[in-house]
């Protein structure tokens, strides 16, 4: 009859509801659902209803760095200093028209374009709420990856650096706009140019339609037939340059194997997420010789690979376990990037074997430093519960798909050589949707004492478990001890360190007793730490450790505090310099 019903509500009518008309329901290669209805007469299928009207909204319709603009009709475009990949398929989106070098030695001059109304949805290597235009522009530039970066005009201004460009959009509504990096070398305007014709796009046995095309004046478009001829004979003769010179450089290197150029633009290639054989991870690794770490879901070991880059392979164990863990964190870790999370370079899956491969972290996990010998010092504290906050936040609130860690604990929070906090070991994370309540667990997740009560009471699983799991974390990053171990009295479990701890500062808090930060605060530090900041840290952990979830704070809302706690520190010292 042309109307569907389903049991979580959605229902829909088409167009031409009714009864005798041949039907089917297509999710189309643009990831849009469509309702098509056949016409007898001509043999075509029309379509009748879909669930994105607004195309625009389609993530990754218009391919790798292309934006999506309504003039009226969907259309896409390429943005300033880029063009089309393949002038036949948008979908393969746009290529820059220049070569991007990070190099400390020789820094590449940059410059930034404005594009009003433009935003590329995902994909942020930071995000920094209240910030002004310029800081935003200086963390772009001090960030060699960085690409672009959004800047929303919303409160104090909100700031999001981006290393990749997807699900490119413009739109009126947008409040803000996004600044794209350049070389300085290339002429640009703050005009967007849209490239290409009409494009037909086949859609099961419907053809579509979309508009692809450029809104220009006749008078550009004879300049712009006067250009092609003239590239064109540019081309031929650059053609037939280029043969002369791969032919000689062919006759001198033959005899010497592939030039060193060649191959080093190969190890650019082949250093994205890929498939490894076992034997390739064997003898990186040496026979897997030098162990790293262990935990629940497997065993990590040190390799070099060919290309010489130093990783972390992990070999899962647990038989009943790896399928699921396997498929959890290629499927996560994957797709989403950011400073503050552990990076995979790919994975291996054969019969009886399954690995990961990461990035390697130098500095190991932040348990081998906080509760071992060696003292962690307080401004490497913060920056921990500063970076650490900031890759749950995009996990939470910025990534493209909702995602909860599960098992938030220092031996999941690498630090690389700077000290940077790097979250890793995503094998009990979950995929989830926003804004919906998920009580369907397979099992309960994470390690004992870092785990929320909401796991015991059988609540919906939110993101406020790592929440609390960051706030038992942040509390040790503070005290310098285990918090999450039980208190043993008389041979029976009484209670644990963090309960007893949360009491004690409670009381000394509410007689207002000075010296509470001071007891409180590691004493191996020797009273090397910022009060303000150890005061701000101690607050938002006891805050994240409520057993009323709905009393816990945000991701982003610990970001936000931490930043301006941070701000306020160095305020504090420039005064006390004058």
């Amino acid at each position: 009859m042309g109307w569907f019903l389903s049991s979580d509500w959605l229902n829909f009518n088409g167009s031409d509801s009714g009864f005798g008309i041949r039907r089917r329901l297509t999710m189309d290669y643009d990831g849009n659902l469509r309702l098509y209805s056949l016409n007898i007469a001509s043999g075509l299928w029309t379509i009748r209803w879909e669930a994105v009207r607004q195309l625009c909204s389609v993530h990754g319709l218009c391919g790798r760095n292309g934006i999506c603009v309504y003039t009226p009709e969907p259309k896409c475009s390429c943005p300033p200093g880029y063009e089309m990949a393949d002038p036949s398929n948008w979908n393969k989106g746009c290529k820059p028209r220049f070569s991007r070098i990070c190099s400390s030695k020789s820094p590449q001059q940059v410059k930034f374009v404005k594009m009003r109304y433009v935003d590329f949805y995902g994909f942020d290597s930071s995000y920094s709420p209240g910030i002004t235009l310029e800081s935003c522009k200086m963390k772009c530039l001090e960030d060699c990856q960085c690409n672009a970066f959004s800047y929303r005009l919303t409160g104090d201004g909100n700031c999001f650096t981006k290393v990749e460009l997807f699900n490119g959009y413009k739109s009126p509504n947008f409040p803000g706009a996004l600044y794209l990096k350049l070389p300085l070398s290339i002429e640009t305007s703050e005009v967007i140019v849209l490239n290409g014709t009409n494009h037909t796009c086949k859609l099961g046995e419907t053809t579509v339609t979309i508009g692809l095309g450029s809104s220009s004046t006749l008078e550009t478009r004879a300049r712009r037939v006067t250009w092609v001829y003239l590239y064109s004979f540019a081309s031929v003769i650059g053609a037939i340059e280029m043969l002369f010179f791969v032919s000689g450089w062919w006759f001198l290197f033959r005899k010497s194997g592939i030039p060193a150029m060649v191959e080093e633009g190969y190890r650019v290639l082949t250093n994205h997420f890929r498939k490894f054989s076992y034997m390739e991870l064997k003898k990186a690794t040496k026979n897997f010789q030098e162990e790293l770490g262990r935990g629940a879901s497997g065993v990590v070991f040190k390799g070099v690979l060919a290309d010489e880059r130093v990783v972390a392979v992990k070999k899962l164990g647990d038989a009943h376990l790896t399928e699921e863990v396997f498929w959890a964190e290629v499927s996560i870790i994957g797709k989403i990037n950011h400073m503050n999370l552990v990076r995979m370079w790919g994975f291996c899956l054969e019969p009886k074997h399954r690995l990961l491969v990461y990035e390697y972290v130098e500095n190991r996990s932040l348990d081998k430093h906080l509760f071992s010998g060696n003292v962690l010092g307080w401004n490497e504290r913060f920056k921990v519960a500063l970076g650490t906050a900031k890759g749950l936040a995009y996990l939470h609130h910025e990534c493209l798909e909702w995602v909860i860690h599960c098992d938030v604990k220092p031996e999941n929070i690498l630090l690389d050589g700077e000290f940077e906090p790097k979250i890793s070991d995503f094998g009990l994370a979950k995929l989830s949707e926003r804004d919906r309540n998920n009580s369907e667990m397979s099992r309960i997740r994470g390690t004992k004492g870092y785990m929320a009560p909401d796991w015991a009471l059988n609540l919906p699983i939110t993101a406020k478990v790592d929440v609390y799991s960051y706030g038992v974390v942040i509390l040790e990053l503070v005290k310098g001890i285990r918090l999450s171990h039980w208190v043993v009295e008389d041979g029976d479990e009484h209670e644990t360190e963090l309960t007893r701890f949360i009491k004690v500062v409670k009381r000394k808090m509410q007689v207002e007793e000075r010296a509470w930060v001071e007891d409180t605060v590691d004493k191996r530090l020797n009273g090397h730490f910022s009060r303000i900041q150890a005061e701000k840290m101690v607050e938002i952990g006891i805050s994240c450790v409520d057993e009323n979830r709905s009393k816990r704070p945000t991701m982003d809302s610990i970001v936000q505090t931490l930043l301006e706690c941070e701000d306020a520190v160095k305020i504090h010292n420039q005064i006390r310099e004058w």
